[in-house]
């Protein structure tokens, strides 16, 4: 069997799991109920992950405390709310959990101090072991008192006895972490205490410490206690975070400190250690986006199993078989834990045990569905998984008839609605006008950071493959084509096609789709009009390959209509920019190019740029010219994709599931 070692049992604490993945904790926003419990969504949620073969579910954060660190956060093991009824629906979870051989631990958060989001702080003022400034609002925290965080402790050991009865296997304690709470105690850039809470290393601990010891004490030494850990903070300045590859003075923990800090905690008591790297000033190290390289905190965990002598989990990136299987056997760590790969495809682990590595969906790190969502609709859910936290209300529809229907456009919203029907049990048929299916995230992934945008393409045709769907290569539908057909419904998902206009020399003026893919060499000096995120995407990798590069945006910022874009993604493509030596000219209106030189306007200043070609990425317009010659004379036609309305790859495949999986 490959990938065996990835098979084999371990033991956390007096628990024995297994094999060795993990489902890491993310936002659970959406999984509980008014009352504190899990709700319908929660419960199945996880008992999807446990299905497919999981061997530990690691829930999304819960707080202990609700009265300090007053915030509308989810789950919540303690008085309250109800923990009756948190016990309740934990024990309906957990029994689930249990019967797929898995097993779970509840994650409890101490809170989140100056990294709070503003949206759950209302009208009280945040928390910190001190007067120090908040991460996003130009505030300054209210240091907590010696009171407070006696209770807060004590909640713990509450809210772990609770969760004890209620099924849960461990819990996993929220964090010296990423810059959480009890992480601001730990580090004394935020904790400036002259109390027994402030000082020296173990001083900033004690806070930590408590807390296992208050739960060891409630629910015995034998229940097994995780923490999440960050190694090194990676931190510039207040605000401020570095890039992979950066020289910088660390003002946060750095590895030296960080070593130690994971032999204390260890002898506290804990029973493993979660481990990665950053902090919210730096937090595209702890939600990486597709411009960290794959399995980066592998060196980082490699340290801490090197120093301690209890499990080590590592995520990040790490859905690779390959990789993981290298990191357990090299000793850099004992579990591997899957975040988003989880969400993109619960049954990750049961397909990789038979061989069918292929037929697991990637995911593609673009946090529009998981990260974005989270933060701006307070719901997890999974860009290219439209099942993911919704799988009872989005289970397939049973059908009574098969039904033939036409999708015209290989793209992937085509694909999905492709998919879907032949699940189900209907006879789709697909054509595509190329020689390939994927449409836009074929350019898309042409950058090395979006190689699992060509993955997903591949996904497609694998599955497509295996459900028997014809694919007809090289044929543009007309409508005579569709109505000789007989079909019973069509779908028409043809996508879009990139804006372009004309600037003057329009022999050098190329869209981004003709150099990503190759068909056009853009020179040694370049200017991108349109600084959304194919415009930074596509400026980035030229950058990468030592092209001078300058973008040219229309609006006042960069990247400022894409959405919903996670802000670890967002922020570090920002910063990537000028790293690399991408300039940036904002508020400008290109006005002509000739004679090699493209003529701007900036603020009523008028600009001359240099350069070998002008690449446009200003947007894509829908290709909806079939649909409209058919609208009227097909009983049962539908829109998809960018044909209906240019978005992203989250709405392309979550309109085509919706609607795939109630044709009748």
């Amino acid at each position: 069997m490959k990938y065996k070692n990835l098979f084999t049992p371990v033991k956390i604490g007096s628990v024995t799991l297994k094999n060795r993945f993990a489902l890491a904790p993310m936002g659970p926003l959406g999984l509980a109920d008014a009352e504190g419990g899990f709700n319908q969504r929660g419960i199945d949620y996880y008992t999807e992950r446990a299905k497919g073969g999981t061997g530990l579910i690691i829930t999304g954060v819960t707080f202990s405390d609700c009265e300090v660190e007053t915030q509308s956060m989810p789950n919540c093991p303690n008085s309250t709310y109800n923990p009756v009824h948190f016990i309740r629906t934990s024990k309906e979870m957990t029994e689930r959990v249990h019967a797929y051989g898995s097993k779970i631990f509840l994650m409890m958060s101490a809170g989140f101090g100056r990294v709070t989001i503003p949206t759950n702080l209302g009208e009280f003022p945040p928390v910190a072991p001190s007067a120090i400034p908040h991460r996003w609002l130009d505030k300054i925290c209210r240091p907590l008192t010696k009171e407070e965080i006696h209770s807060i402790v004590k909640s713990f050991g509450d809210g772990a006895y609770h969760a004890k009865r209620g099924g849960f296997d461990g819990v996993e304690i929220h964090a010296v972490h990423e810059g959480y709470l009890l992480d601001q105690f730990a580090i004394s850039m935020f904790n400036q205490r002259t109390d027994e809470y402030g000082g020296s290393l173990e001083n900033r601990l004690r806070f930590a410490r408590e807390v296992v010891e208050e739960i060891k004490s409630r629910c015995g030494q034998d229940f097994p206690v995780v923490l999440r850990f960050s190694l090194k903070s990676m931190i510039k300045d207040w605000r401020e975070g570095a890039l992979p590859g950066e020289i910088f003075e660390e003002k946060g923990r750095d590895i030296e400190e960080g070593l130690e800090t994971a032999k204390l905690l260890v002898q506290y008591g804990y029973d493993a250690l979660d481990t990665d790297v950053g902090t919210y000033d730096a937090w595209w190290w702890n939600h990486p986006p597709m411009y960290q390289k794959k399995g980066l905190f592998r060196p980082y965990c490699k340290m801490v199993k090197e120093a301690v002598d209890v499990p080590v989990l590592c995520a990040g990136r790490m859905d690779n078989p390959e990789m993981a299987s290298e990191a357990v056997e090299a000793g850099e760590c004992d579990i591997v834990s899957l975040g988003r790969p989880l969400l993109a495809d619960p049954d990750y682990v049961n397909k990789l045990r038979a061989g069918k590595w292929e037929q697991i969906r990637p995911c593609i790190s673009c946090q529009e569905g998981c990260m974005g969502r989270v933060q701006e609709f307070s719901m997890i859910n999974c860009a290219v998984n439209p099942q993911a936290a919704r799988e009872r209300v989005t289970a397939y529809e049973p059908i009574l008839k098969s039904r033939r229907v036409m999708v015209v456009g290989g793209g992937a919203a085509g694909c999905e609605a492709a998919r879907v029907l032949a699940v189900r049990g209907h006879k789709p048929e697909l054509f595509e006008k190329g020689d390939r299916l994927g449409g836009n995230l074929i350019p898309g992934g042409a950058p090395d950071f979006k190689e699992d945008d060509l993955a997903l393409a591949h996904w497609y045709e694998v599955q497509l493959q295996n459900l028997k769907v014809p694919v007809h290569f090289h044929t543009c539908v007309d409508r005579d084509m569709v109505m000789a057909g007989n079909y019973d419904a069509v779908i028409i998902a043809t996508g879009s096609g990139p804006k372009v206009f004309s600037l003057g020399d329009d022999e050098r003026v190329y869209p981004a789709a003709q150099v990503l893919t190759g068909e056009k060499d853009c020179g040694d000096t370049t200017v991108v009009v349109g600084g959304g995120l194919v415009g930074c995407e596509t400026a980035l990798w030229l950058a990468e390959q030592g092209k001078n590069v300058t973008i040219v945006e229309a609006l006042d910022r960069l990247m400022a209509v894409n959405g919903p874009l996670c802000h670890a993604n967002k922020d570090m493509l920002e910063r990537l920019l000028p790293y690399h030596g991408v300039k940036a000219i904002t508020s400008a209106r290109v006005t002509g190019y000739r004679g090699g030189i493209l003529h701007a306007s900036c603020g009523g200043e008028e600009r001359e740029i240099a350069c070998d070609s002008v690449i446009l990425a200003v947007g894509y317009q829908e290709e909806d010219s079939l649909y409209r010659q058919l609208e009227f004379d097909v009983p049962e036609l539908y829109l998809l994709g960018d044909a209906r309305k240019v978005s992203n790859i989250m709405y392309a495949i979550w309109d085509a599931f919706e609607v795939a999986n109630h044709i009748g």
